[in-house]
């Protein structure tokens, strides 16, 4: 038991980071790549996980090593208009993936309690801006992972179900691809939820702030060693690996859950989430049905506070303003300014009646747009010396990073092409 104590509290932001990657735009994803196309997308969930292991460590390198976020490094190494155009796009994009996931919490909401979708979303809103605001950054991370739990709700629903685990298995291993329009859409949208920008900034700058953290007084102004120690990289590099195996395990159950429900049912057109927790629950049962629920509200707590949270640190990064969630109100306004901010205008999408499903859906679509040329910076950053000294990438970084942004650019060209 003590050893699963300090196992338990040596995971951070690699934990939070993966398990927020399963957000309801994941799920949504996930849940109509499984209904339409059933285990054919499964391979996915295996395929993307080195990739998204590799890009997510050199974040978290980067931020460790250099005590700033990507936006920070990029205004300091960069071309200015490169950093405005990402600051832009990653702050527009994440506001309409609130929205979208909130709209999906909220629906979620209705399904167990009788609430109107609006009203549970207002009320939504403001419980997560109060925890963010006024909760301490100790007790905020404390909340964050134990709401990662949750997700493992679908990890049950998944055995509530018959499973032919061979086929499954067969599946995960043996990749299959249908030369459609609509299956390249979705492997865009795919690739675009699993490995998400918002996840890129994120990460690199929780490990810096855990860095400031770690080595200063709470209050104090204090001077950042320079030297970072090989047990604490590799720290960083366990807890981000744990971070993602998770989030791919997620991944991989909700797929299987779908498919082996509404696949099987021939439900293959999804369009609420709602409306996919309602087609369970005559397939799999209450339990399928309410664990379907819990996730997805578990895991809006979770992902609604690190995609404002990302959007305050690249806005605070750009403009100089003082950031992080160890900062009170009083001396970080305008980072949680941007949150209070983004997570408002989000608000909006569920007030005005937007469809959420395809909202969640096209926000992920958009990061896979957006995804390849950040990741074509963290590459370079990661072997930029200025940026990270003497730990430059391995040549197996490099060639898993390169394989990640081959993959998703072509996934692009191939979806501009056959639109």
């Amino acid at each position: 038991m003590q050893k699963l104590k300090k196992f338990w509290k040596s995971l951070g932001p690699g934990l939070i980071t993966g398990a927020s990657d399963d957000e309801p735009s994941g799920i949504a994803t996930y849940t109509i790549a499984g209904a339409k196309y059933g285990l054919a997308t499964l391979w996915m969930a295996l395929f993307t996980l080195p990739l998204m292991i590799a890009v997510q460590e050199m974040c978290a390198r980067i931020g460790r090593l250099s005590g700033m976020g990507l936006a920070g490094n990029m205004k300091k190494y960069y071309p200015r208009w490169l950093l405005y155009l990402m600051a832009f796009l990653i702050v527009g994009v994440n506001t309409i993936n609130i929205g979208a996931d909130m709209s999906a919490m909220a629906e979620s909401v209705a399904l167990i309690m009788p609430l109107p979708p609006k009203l549970s979303a207002i009320i939504m809103t403001l419980l997560i801006l109060l925890v963010v605001v006024v909760l301490s950054y100790k007790k905020l991370f404390t909340i964050f992972k134990w709401a990662s739990i949750t997700l493992f709700s679908y990890v049950i629903a998944a055995f509530t179900v018959s499973q032919d685990w061979g086929t499954v298995f067969n599946s995960l291993f043996i990749p299959r691809l249908e030369l459609t329009k609509d299956f390249f859409v979705i492997t865009v949208a795919f690739f675009g939820t699993t490995i998400a920008p918002y996840l890129f900034f994120w990460q690199a700058n929780q490990e810096a702030e855990e860095r400031v953290i770690e080595q200063c007084k709470p209050g104090k102004i204090c001077r950042i060693k320079p030297i970072i120690s090989d047990d604490e990289l590799e720290r960083v590099q366990i807890d981000t690996r744990i971070g993602m195996t998770f989030s791919n395990i997620i991944t991989f159950f909700i797929i299987i859950l779908a498919a082996s429900t509404l696949f099987r049912a021939g439900i293959n057109d999804i369009e609420s989430l709602d409306q996919a927790a309602h087609a369970l629950r005559p397939l799999a049962g209450d339990y399928a049905y309410v664990l379907f629920t819990v996730g997805i509200l578990g895991s809006g707590f979770l992902a609604i506070p690190v995609l404002a949270g990302s959007a305050a640190y690249v806005m605070s990064e750009v403009m100089g303003w003082p950031k992080g969630l160890n900062q009170t109100f009083n001396k970080a306004k305008g980072f949680y300014g941007v949150i209070i901010a983004s997570t408002l205008v989000g608000l909006l999408i569920p007030l005005l009646g937007f469809h959420p499903i395809k909202a969640l859906f096209y926000t992920a679509i958009l990061f896979g747009f957006i995804a390849p040329v950040i990741i074509s910076m963290i590459i370079h950053m990661a072997n930029n010396p200025k940026i990270v000294g003497v730990h430059k990438n391995s040549w197996t970084m490099n060639l898993l990073g390169n394989i990640t942004l081959v993959v998703m650019g072509l996934a692009v060209i191939i979806t501009l092409l056959t639109i």
